[in-house]
């Protein structure tokens, strides 16, 4: 284990630099929504459309990687759905928190990570674990808020959903880099470098934003961001691994990749939805800055056993 957690001090080293950058305000929270912007719509999309460009849709679409991911993910999804609504808080609520308790930061943190830690292999299954974080929950925060405020699930809705999942860039950049697999096309010399020089800025510049976004988080009432961080750090992990193991049949090397991947800390979209519909943003923001933290240590442990087993 110790060996796995120096490799991954770096990355962490990169996120605890960009928050003493927010802190001391050197970085500021403009800049840190600009580079967040050149992270996410530029240097992302360019490693995601490289990786995807060289795979083929039949090398990442298992659906037994999917449904096992999808529920050992549903079961802490319900579970940390009906915890907040005995605790007497409404659906819109409820829905945030769940979120918290089952989406990690996959795209900013998990895919450097994973693959550079667990081998290029991994590329596939965590852009399958992305995928499935997009589409089915990310547009079931927003059903389930708006749907909630309306009273039914409208058309208006629906079209908000598929919107959304159409603008989102990585979504775009991994359909489109299949989509050049599919064709065949090999990538020419230039465009090949393009990519590289721009996605070899998603890493640093990636843990780099996570830092300093961390620095205006708050942790005041931590007693439910800390459930939701346990949810998320120890239980997703947990039920997602009983899933893939014993439930479905996944690929050894696959399930340790979808383990590790469910490991991750809370992912800042959740806080860009919570903060966007005026839904508990601060719990969620609470969440991620102590997710986070504990992940340093926790991530080590996941990816040190499944390396093992």
């Amino acid at each position: 284990m110790l060996a796995v957690f120096l490799k991954t001090l770096p990355f962490f080293a990169l996120i605890g630099l960009g928050f003493w950058s927010g802190k001391t305000k050197f970085f500021t929270a403009e800049a840190t929504a600009y580079l967040t912007k050149f992270v996410f719509y530029f240097a992302l999309s360019a490693m995601l459309f490289r990786f995807s460009a060289n795979l083929s849709l039949a090398e990442v679409l298992d659906w037994s990687f999917v449904g096992a991911y999808l529920s050992g993910t549903i079961v802490v999804y319900l579970l940390a759905t009906l915890v907040a609504l005995i605790r007497g808080i409404g659906v819109e609520e409820a829905a945030v928190e769940a979120q918290c308790a089952v989406i990690g930061n996959v795209g900013f943190l998990g895919i450097p990570m994973l693959v550079l830690l667990m081998g290029d292999a991994a590329i596939g299954p965590v852009m399958l674990v992305l995928a499935v974080d997009l589409i089915v929950f990310s547009s079931l925060i927003v059903i389930l808020i708006t749907g909630s405020r309306d009273g039914r699930v409208s058309l208006r809705v629906l079209g908000t959903v598929a919107g959304g999942l159409v603008r989102n860039p990585m979504i775009v950049s991994i359909v489109l880099g299949l989509g050049w697999s599919a064709l065949g096309w090999p990538i020419p010399a230039p465009m090949q470098e393009f990519l590289n020089i721009l996605g070899a800025a998603a890493t640093p510049g990636a843990l780099f934003a996570i830092g300093a976004s961390l620095a205006v988080s708050r942790a005041e009432r931590v007693v439910v961001p800390l459930w939701l961080s346990f949810a998320k750090l120890a239980l997703h992990p947990a039920a997602v691994a009983v899933a893939a193991l014993m439930v479905f049949p996944v690929e050894p090397y696959a399930a340790s990749v979808m383990i590790a991947a469910a490991a991750l800390p809370v992912a800042g979209n959740v806080f860009i939805l919570a903060q966007h519909y005026g839904v508990a943003p601060q719990r969620a923001s609470a969440s991620i800055l102590i997710s986070t933290v504990i992940s340093v240590f926790t991530i080590s442990a996941v990816i040190a056993w499944v390396g093992g087993g």
